[in-house]
């Protein structure tokens, strides 16, 4: 999904810098892509053009680095990702996805690790991708770090995210994504049907007010009219998602949760288990995003297998059409799918 490109201030630089490639850019009234085209003799640039170019660049007295060069040559050659986390699951199939697809182009790929959506860390962030060295930028924005880093790049800066379902309004950049609220509302659908009367819900984070797992979820609860339960929020971490995960374990009326992510659904397995409630005989379960161990588990996990890895390809294919100036590349992602496996199951009653 696209928008308009917004207006933002350009990021700081220390006071000692010389004049930078976006000076010379704003002097001539060009993108700073155009002022690389010139300094690598692109033919794509007018000759009226060029020569505001290279008049801007005498009077600030610019001096081209090897960095400065990299974006002229009619793609990148180098592509920076943004994320929080590089071992969580769907991250990191996204990162994988993101570096097999730059191999292929021959690009290199660098890793900025944002710690937090501190005013500070985002700064930092988005003054680090800022430099021309960074490339295109593809930002992992699941979360709120992620988010912010977006929202915080200045609009010169080539940029795409991936993002939950629906986006990011209001960035105005190009967002990538599942559709999990699908995804989301057929595992549920899934244990309706097999007569469960309502499903709990273990939600991971997420950088929107309901995610769109949550929404899913709601939208099938919704559909039959069943009771919508609390939902219960749990960190990233499994000592959060176990002690929320305790709770539904004493509750008899639980019999179905839909899990956040695959990791939640391990820790709500074990805090079956310590209650004495059996999975599926008791309590049915779904995870998120079929981690490849999920199928060897007792009982093997119904899980929503996701494509992060083509997440990950399709938003390095689309960072090189925004830095090359080429059309978008169309979209082509398997949609996600739910996997039934061993770990729902008719509530005992039926």
């Amino acid at each position: 999904m696209t928008g308009p490109q917004l207006e933002k201030p350009p990021s700081r630089r220390r006071r000692d810098a010389g004049p930078s490639i976006r000076d010379v850019a704003a002097m001539a009234g060009v993108s700073y892509q155009t002022v690389s085209r010139v300094l690598n003799d692109s033919p794509r640039v007018r000759p009226e053009t060029r020569q505001q170019v290279l008049e801007a660049i005498g009077r600030l007295g610019y001096r081209p680095n090897r960095a400065a060069r990299t974006l002229g040559s009619g793609r990148a050659k180098a592509v920076t990702v943004v994320t929080s986390d590089t071992m969580l699951y769907g991250y990191a199939c996204t990162l994988q996805g993101i570096e097999e697809a730059a191999r292929v182009e021959g690009l290199a790929v660098g890793v900025r690790v944002i710690d937090s959506d501190d005013v500070a860390d985002v700064g930092r962030a988005a003054e680090y991708v800022s430099d021309p060295s960074a490339g295109g930028v593809v930002v992992v924005a699941f979360d709120a770090a992620g988010a912010e880093v977006l929202r915080a790049l200045p609009s010169d800066i080539p940029a795409v995210a991936a993002t939950e379902a629906g986006g990011l309004p209001g960035t105005g950049r190009i967002a990538i994504c599942l559709d999990e609220r699908a995804a989301a509302a057929d595992a549920t659908r899934h244990l309706l049907g097999l007569g469960h009367g309502t499903v709990h819900h273990l939600a991971i984070p997420s950088e929107t007010e309901t995610s769109g797992r949550e929404a899913g979820w709601r939208d099938a609860l919704g559909e039959t009219g069943a009771p919508v339960p609390p939902v219960l929020t749990a960190g990233w971490d499994a000592r959060s998602a176990y002690e929320a995960a305790r709770r539904l374990a004493v509750d008899p009326s639980v019999t179905a949760i839909l899990c956040g992510n695959d990791d939640t659904a391990l820790v709500v397995r074990r805090a079956m288990y310590e209650a004495g409630r059996d999975v599926p005989g008791d309590v049915s379960i779904v995870g998120f995003d079929d981690m490849p161990s999920t199928a060897y588990w007792t009982p093997a996990l119904t899980t929503v297998r996701m494509d992060f890895v083509g997440l990950g390809r399709a938003c390095l294919a689309s960072v090189v059409a925004e830095v090359t100036g080429l059309p978008q590349p169309a979209v082509d992602l398997a949609p996600p799918s739910l996997v039934i496996r061993e770990s729902t199951a008719p509530p005992r009653s039926h």
